[in-house]
Order: C-alpha cells, then structure tokens, then sequence
C-alpha cells in the first residue's frame, strides 16, 4: 500500500504517518531527508528523533531517495519517508540539474512496483500566495507536480489540517 500525507507545517501528518506505521505491527525503516544547516533544523530533527521508536531502523538519505527505496524493498515492513518536502529541496539546490528530474521520474516509476507498504510525507506548499523569488516558484511547482503524480498512484492520499486527517482518496 502506497499513502501520501499531505499538510501544512505542524499539521500533524508527520505525527499521523508515526502512527500509521506504529499501528501496522510490521518492521519500520524510517527515511529521514533532513539536512541540519542551522541550529533551528537540528532542534526539529532532534524532535523528531525523539519521538520514533528506538527500535526503528533510521537511514538519512536527502538527495537519492529512489535508490535507497529500491535497496531496502521487501515484504512485510512499513518505510516511512518523512519528508518529500525536504528532499525536493536538496534536490533543487544540488549543483546537479538533471538529478531532480531523475531521481522523482525513478520514484514515481518504482513506487508502484514496491513489495513494501509506503507511507510519504510533504508539505502542501500550493495553497498560499505565489512565491516572489525564481527559486520558490520553482519548488511549489516542482512540489506540486510531484503531489499530483504520486495523488494518482497512492491507494491513500490524506490531508491534515489542525491534527485532523481529512481522506481525500481511498
């Protein structure tokens, strides 16, 4: 099963995605796409960390997503990408251009094909004002194409807003 959990900053879909897997009794890779630049980013991983379960196999992985996906597929285990937001991020900044359009065209042609249940997290980032700087526009573009590829192959797309999961497919 492939979920897609979309929201805004402190929506709770990366409290609801932890739950999902917590709930699913299967072994849990988290991926965690962060990169601490700043002391502020290191106090939101060091957050995070704290709230998964110690027994949860972590791999930091912020630029080949779709790689790392396709090295530690198999049955029977729940990964958890938290987040896509993040990832995009690093994507559009690497010096690398063409890295960005390889590595989502991979993960949106494997993803289907996985034998693991998936569970994506993002920031929805379409719902406000268009950005003023080339490099914003750019990654609300980017972030909402890839949101609407992923809607299409997800079993599950939820939206949360305040906490409160809203269903959107599935």
């Amino acid at each position: 099963m492939l979920q897609l959990i979309l929201g805004g900053a402190r929506s709770g879909k990366s409290r609801l995605a932890e739950q999902i897997a917590k709930d699913s009794t299967l072994d849990v890779i988290y991926i965690a796409t962060a990169q601490a630049w700043d002391d502020e980013m290191q106090s939101r991983i060091m957050h995070h960390q704290q709230e998964r379960p110690d027994h949860w196999l972590v791999i930091e992985e912020n630029l080949y997503l779709a790689d790392r996906l396709l090295q530690v597929d198999q049955e029977n285990q729940v990964i958890l990408v938290d987040c896509l937001t993040l990832w995009m991020t690093n994507l559009l900044m690497h010096e690398q251009v063409e890295l960005q359009i390889q590595q989502c065209q991979k993960l949106l042609d494997f993803l289907p094909k996985f034998k693991s249940d998936i569970i994506l997290v993002s920031n929805e980032t379409g719902l406000g004002v268009v950005p003023m700087g080339e490099i914003s526009r750019k990654f609300v573009d980017e972030s909402g194409r890839l949101h609407q590829q992923l809607g299409q192959i997800a079993n599950k797309v939820v939206f949360c807003v305040a906490g409160f999961p809203m269903i959107l497919k599935g």
